[in-house]
């Protein structure tokens, strides 16, 4: 039987170190951009939260798209280009609609370029490796969101926030032609959505299962409910944290949300670079209680350890619980989802949940310290990981009979040899 062979998987690091610049978008700058040139809270507010409610909505249909589709790296150019137009517009307008429909187009190319990553990452490397592969772009795209803050907060101070967009533009274009790098018959099109066929020149639709597929699954639905529990304790920490510490110490807020984020990334690079391994020793489950019991733990440490160093342990909890499931949850999902032709759905079911949670707690957490303090706020947050770890606990003969049934299952399917890959 003729096997596919991989190719070196150059290209797609650097793709996924530029994307992080994509899925990010402006991030902080853009409220600060936007407040200069005379908006108030309230419309930057609005903004925000209407790129971040089109990101929810996105991300499961993109997903179905790269399982549709057999030209994944053409959707990278698009969601790429899309950036590099929404950049485009602050330089020539500062009224509501364009600068609203530029978020708009940043949060749908986010949500894409998340998912394209996943599918182009399975069609290279197949569902034995894929957490091998996927750990290396995570440890390329944390290293692109190191660089990105780095090279934007100097471009910032240097030059002026407007120049930070040409930065993302810059990211956008470099992305397209990191994309255009991989050889077309490097990204198998079946295994790429999670179909066991090996004769990648037939271009049906062999044997996907329907959207039930994703539907039924019971064990997606819990890592779904856990993780958008999770991210609605977890998403508002680090910006509660980083005006805590400017309200109590009287230092910059900027920089120390800089420093906060640099912490991290740092952090969930080193996570990422071992999360394959402890994967293949330990199992997901346990991998992925460790990163759930992260959320208590930071938010404890934040609300009583108020000294300026504090931010390091605060956010070495982060880094170490974002890194391993950025690595662990992509890998379970295919685990899960191998084989049905839904895989990429999947992934996107799963993001578009925890998006969710992630949307709101930004509103509960400033609810919350406007009400009670910073300290009460931080609390309540962590409170809400519990929930992630009684559910995760709770079913975890489930999710372990899930993982070692399909483990049998899928070690009888055809894979992808990968021996160019890895050598």
């Amino acid at each position: 039987m003729e096997k596919h062979h991989a190719k070196p998987s150059l290209p797609l690091l650097a793709v996924s170190f530029f994307a992080a610049d994509v899925q990010a978008g402006a991030g902080p700058f853009l409220g600060i951009f936007l407040q200069e040139h005379g908006w108030s809270a309230g419309l930057i507010g609005t903004v925000l939260t209407l790129g971040a409610i089109v990101g929810v909505l996105v991300t499961a249909p993109a997903g179905a798209l790269i399982d549709a589709t057999s030209h994944r790296r053409s959707v990278v150019v698009v969601a790429s280009a899309l950036t590099v137009v929404a950049a485009g517009v602050f330089w020539i307008s500062r009224s509501f609609w364009p600068i609203a429909l530029s978020q708009i187009a940043t949060a749908v190319a986010g949500s894409v370029m998340g998912t394209a990553l996943t599918g182009l990452t399975l069609g290279m490397a197949g569902r034995k490796n894929f957490d091998r592969l996927y750990g290396r772009t995570q440890v390329a795209n944390h290293a692109g969101n190191i660089a990105a803050a780095a090279l934007s907060g100097a471009i910032g101070w240097w030059l002026g926030v407007v120049w930070v967009f040409a930065l993302g533009a810059a990211f956008g274009l470099a992305c397209i032609v990191s994309v255009l790098l991989i050889p077309a018959r490097a990204v198998h099109r079946h295994y790429a959505r999670g179909l066991s066929h090996e004769d990648d020149s037939d271009t049906s639709q062999i044997h996907a299962q329907g959207i039930r597929a994703v539907l039924r699954s019971r064990p997606l639905l819990l890592l779904s409910i856990v993780l958008a529990a999770f991210s609605l304790g977890n998403s508002a920490m680090l910006p509660l944290y980083s005006m805590a510490e400017a309200a109590l110490h009287h230092r910059n807020a900027s920089g120390i949300a800089a420093a906060n984020i640099i912490i991290s990334q740092v952090v969930m690079l080193i996570a990422a670079v071992y999360a394959s391994r402890l994967i293949r020793r330990f199992g997901f489950w346990p991998i992925i209680l460790v990163t759930l019991i992260t959320l208590p733990a930071r938010a404890v440490t934040a609300a009583w350890l108020t000294a300026t160093w504090g931010i390091l342990p605060v956010q070495i909890f982060d880094g170490l619980g974002s890194g391993l499931q950025s690595v662990a949850i992509p890998a379970l999902v295919v685990h899960l989802l191998h084989g049905s032709g839904r895989v990429n759905l999947g992934q996107g079911v799963v993001k578009s949940v925890e998006a969710a949670g992630g949307c709101l707690s930004p509103l509960l957490g400033g609810w919350l310290a406007t009400r009670f303090g910073y300290p009460a706020a931080f609390i309540a947050l962590g409170s809400l990981g519990l929930i992630s770890l009684v559910v995760w606990i709770g079913q975890r003969a489930l999710i372990r009979r899930a993982c070692d049934t399909r483990r049998d299952e899928l070690d009888k399917m055809a894979d992808i040899d990968t021996s160019a890959l890895f050598s």
